[in-house]
């Protein structure tokens, strides 16, 4: 390189935008500055010298000039010259150099970017140009703090480049740093521990966060690399004295924990956790009491978790390979780590307890295993049950009114602690029904002096037990007479002992969810009933002081109601009279805040409705309850919608709206009541739920919030369509009508599946009423579809593909009724309109869901139409237009025969050529080898050979060959 000053060739003014606070256009040429000097031949090599001669003091410089350089070695090694080669690997040496020299350390982010493009050098030169990289760093390092700190840095950064297991590599990258590992461990590996011995050993006192990070190092190399290098009397020694000292314990407790973890033969493994264990217990780590450094104690939970897992492993494999005295002290092994285990379970810390718990899973799944259970196994169990139970309690602090991220790691906990329980119910359910019975037993007794968390818990446990002892659909009181009867009395007690009067918003939420986990017990027990409706009607359940528990009352209240609706009958109307005012509408002037929220209020309205409609009543009196029930929605639906024009303010719009929308959900919901049109005639409900249909849709024609309101009715009309069948058929000209009136693509997308749904369910009923609709609500679509839309505007875009994809659906479910004349009869204009516009959708947009449904409707059409008796002019259609669509479609670029959905609809391309030659017999095929396939210049050997498949009667064998023909003709 010329040897001139390097200030003189670096861009003085673009390296002044580097600085994070320099203003845009500066950062801008430095942006520009950095790119050309990436892509250029030699112009990096001026931030080689800079670095090798430490010309800037500035951080940001010295960062961006290793950026320049890390980018030459990632992507242009292979076109560098031997002499640019050499040229990086000296000066990165150089820097180093400088680094030993240096009073001061270069900042974390700059030694971090050096260790990356060490790293990557590495990774591109070790095997071939560059052997003895770390003989030549080591020998320059020596133990110099400066150095020693970048070299460990360095081994981390090709522990990530080469090992790290989280980092996707391709096939290649595989190959390459598996030759990279096995050269090492040939070459270099014992020359490396030595070196993170004389460090670890140098610098324990000096250095301890060096030390920390060779630990890092230890631990990250130990799982590829010898462990008989690691795993020796002096390596150990030194780290379990590492262990004694504060700054270090954390780390040489990782570093043990990846020791342990290294897969090994299994009685290699034993032997050495078992050498580990004798050194860490008898240098006192085993009195977890007297230790209150938590986050040490957090990371020795982690250790002791490893190495019980690793027990538990070998145990299994020598099970497995028949070794049954060696299983035998392993298993000796495993319970000699129970006691340890326990404390750690039951520590108040949370954290050190979540750690220890993969261990004792795996320990209760050796427990199951066993033929029989030896008294200590099953004294075990039990205090492994009383610690689950106890740490499943909640703590003073937990704020249930406002729950954060303290709260939400509680809950995480919980649940592994309910797999716990869930692997000790499959252990020895027998032990686990009695320890649960006893706590809970114990603490109904005294309910009114316990703490909340602790009646919590109890009820809780008793939850739990749902899941841990499965039964099928939830039969838990029929079969084994032990755990029905010990159910039973649990469940007695909860509903008889008062104990859903406590005052706490945990015990009422976990009092209704056991209810409704164990409502089968009302079946066997109906006479509880009345106690427990009240408590979900009274000021414990509906009428709670807290929002969140009236709120999950509500839907438990639908579920318990639901399951025991035949053990109603003498309470619905007392129900329906205490619950009426969670009935009304809130509008949204009346200031008092609800008590229930509207979507809580949906499962109080189906809740009615199933009382009322399930209800052993006349005809009648259901009939007059449910009127008494809607009536009232009726009127203020009426009222706000006569309101909600006369609005000026945008903000008092929305909310009449959106009150008015809650009326016809809660209509709606009732409905959920009836299975089909049976249950309407015989409740004599048919002419309320007229009367409701009456009284909403007039909202249709609002001239404001015509979005919100024009969807709550659509979806009302989609439930009548199924409670009162053909009696709602009367409604829907109107509603139609007034529903294609301004539309937006969003309001067509919507009320085609309403369209298709009366097509579907009513077929010839509705013939005359879906030809008058149709060309209304086709002109429709085209006019919402043809307005221009700006170039960026994806979700316009979005929209527009979707309606095209509803549009096409409709077409299809029309062609696919048997009712051909509903398009027949729009007029051999409107009828060439409507398919050409198929045709389009087959071939010009790149949608291959919509691609496919465009073909299925051709394919129909050729069958309705195509034949000798069929609609005259359309055979001529079909090898003007369609025939062409089936070729030029999977032609198209944006055709991409390796997507699943494109082949698809390949596969109903040619299904629609099968049957045009179903329908015109010879005539297409000499159409196809005489006039189509030559002027598309496939040659007569290929046209011959695709005529001759599809004369075939397979249509897989057509399929196939379709697939080969184009993906042959887009080579």
């Amino acid at each position: 390189m010329a040897c001139q000053s390097v200030a003189a060739v670096m861009d003085e003014q673009a390296l002044l935008g580097l600085n994070p606070n320099a203003d845009a256009r500066y950062r801008q040429r430095a942006m520009a500055y950095f790119e050309q000097l990436k892509e250029s031949q030699d112009a990096w090599e001026v931030c080689a010298e800079a670095l090798a001669k430490g010309i800037y003091n500035d951080d940001h410089v010295k960062f961006f000039c290793f950026q320049v350089l890390e980018h030459q070695i990632k992507y242009r090694h292979a076109g560098l010259s031997a002499v640019q080669q050499q040229l990086i690997r000296e000066t990165l040496m150089k820097w180093l150099q400088c680094q030993l020299m240096n009073s001061q350390p270069e900042k974390p982010f700059i030694r971090n970017k050096a260790a990356q493009v060490f790293a990557l050098t590495f990774v591109m030169e070790y095997v071939t140009l560059w052997p003895k990289f770390f003989f030549d760093i080591l020998s320059l390092v020596g133990l110099n703090p400066h150095g020693v700190d970048i070299y460990l840095r360095t081994l981390m950064a090709i522990d990530a480049e080469v090992v790290d297991r989280d980092i996707l590599h391709s096939p290649e990258e595989t190959r390459r740093n598996t030759l990279i590992k096995d050269t090492m461990r040939e070459q270099c590996i014992p020359n490396l521990v030595e070196s993170w011995f004389q460090i670890l050993q140098a610098y324990q006192q000096s250095h301890p966060e060096l030390t920390c990070q060779c630990l890092e190092v230890v631990g990250a190399y130990v799982s590829w690399i010898d462990l008989n290098l690691i795993a020796n009397d002096r390596f150990v020694n030194l780290l379990l004295s590492h262990m004694s000292v504060e700054e270090l314990r954390e780390e040489a407790c990782d570093c043990l924990f990846e020791i342990v973890n290294k897969g090994m033969d299994p009685v290699d493994k034993t032997k050495l956790v078992e050498s580990l264990c004798q050194v860490l217990q008898s240098a006192g780590f085993f009195n977890v009491e007297q230790e209150e450094d938590v986050d040490f104690l957090a990371k020795f939970s982690r250790l002791v978790n490893g190495m019980g897992q690793s027990l538990v492993l070998s145990w299994t494999k020598l099970v497995k390979a028949g070794n049954v005295k060696v299983a035998a002290d392993t298993l000796q092994a495993v319970e000699a780590k129970v006691p340890l285990l326990l404390q750690l379970l039951v520590h108040e810390d949370d954290d050190i307890s979540a750690n220890i718990v993969g261990f004792c899973y795996d320990y209760l799944h050796v427990l199951k295993q066993l033929p029989q259970l030896t008294d200590q196994q099953k004294a075990n169990i039990e205090a492994i049950m009383l610690a689950v139970m106890k740490k499943l309690t909640y703590d003073d602090e937990y704020n249930f009114e406002n729950e954060g991220e303290d709260e939400a790691m509680f809950v995480e906990y919980r649940k592994q602690l309910k797999m716990l329980l869930d692997r000790l119910a499959q252990v020895s359910p027998e032990l686990l029904l009695e320890a649960v019975r006893r706590v809970f037993t114990n603490t109904m007794q005294n309910w009114q002096t316990a703490l909340f968390m602790e009646v919590e818990v109890a009820i809780r446990l008793l939850y739990m037990l749902g899941e841990a002892l499965p039964a099928s659909h939830g039969a838990h009181f029929s079969g084994d007479t032990a755990k029905t009867s010990a159910l039973q009395d649990m469940m007695r007690t909860l509903v008889s002992c008062g104990v859903s009067g406590y005052q706490h918003t945990s015990v009422s939420l976990e009092f209704f969810e056991t209810v409704v986990r164990y409502d089968k017990f009302f079946i066997v027990e109906p006479q509880h009933i009345p106690n427990v409706l009240m408590a979900f009607l009274d000021q414990r359940g509906l009428r709670h002081s807290s929002p969140k528990v009236r709120s999950r009352v509500a839907y438990l209240f639908s579920r318990f109601v639901k399951t025991l609706h035949k053990h109603m009958n003498a309470f619905i109307e007392d129900i329906l009279s205490r619950i009426q005012d969670l009935l009304e509408l809130t509008p949204p002037e009346n200031g008092f805040p609800a008590l229930l929220t509207s979507d809580d209020q949906l499962f109080m309205f189906e809740t009615a409705g199933v009382l009322i409609v399930n209800g052993e009543s006349p005809a009648e009196r259901k009939q007059a309850l449910m009127r008494s029930l809607l009536t009232p929605l009726m009127d203020a639906f009426r009222l706000l919608l006569a309101k909600l024009p006369q609005e000026t303010e945008e903000e008092r719009q929305a909310a009449l709206a959106d009150c008015l929308s809650h009326a016809v959900g809660f209509a709606s919901r009732t409905s959920k009541a009836f299975s089909n049109k049976q249950t309407v005639k015989q409740c004599g409900c048919t002419e309320v739920y007229r009367d409701c249909l009456q009284a909403f849709l007039p909202a249709l024609s609002c001239p404001v919030q015509r979005g919100p309101l024009r969807s709550s009715v659509r979806s009302f009309l989609h439930r009548m369509i199924i409670c009162l069948e053909e009696e709602v058929l009367p409604f829907i000209p109107a509603a139609s009508e007034h529903m294609l009136k301004d539309c937006e693509a969003k309001d067509l997308q919507e009320f085609i599946p309403l369209i298709s749904q009366i097509t579907a369910k009513f077929k010839r009923q509705v013939s005359p009423f879906l030809q008058q609709v149709f060309m209304p609500l086709v002109l429709a679509i085209f006019e919402v579809l043809a307005r221009p839309a700006e170039d960026n505007d994806q979700a316009a875009a979005l929209e527009k593909q979707m309606l095209r994809r509803s549009y096409f659906c409709f077409i299809q479910t029309i062609a696919s009724s048997g009712m051909n004349e509903v398009m027949a009869n729009q007029g051999a204009e409107n009828i060439e309109r409507v398919v050409f516009t198929i045709i389009q959708g087959a071939v010009d947009f790149p949608d291959p869901i919509a691609q496919k449904t465009c073909f299925i409707i051709l394919s129909k059409l050729v069958e309705l139409w195509g034949g000798k008796d069929g609609m005259v002019g359309f055979p001529d259609f079909i090898y003007k237009h369609i025939v062409p669509a089936c070729f030029l479609a999977p032609l198209k670029p944006t055709f991409d025969l390796t997507d699943a959905q494109t082949v698809l609809t390949l596969s109903e391309c040619a299904l629609t050529l099968k049957i045009i030659h179903l329908k015109r017999g010879p005539e297409f095929i000499q159409f196809l080898q005489q006039e189509y396939l030559p002027s598309l210049q496939v040659s007569p050997e290929i046209a011959q050979e695709l005529c001759q498949v599809l004369q075939q009667p397979d249509v897989k064998v057509l399929k196939t060959y379709i697939k080969a023909f184009f993906q042959r003709a887009k080579l």
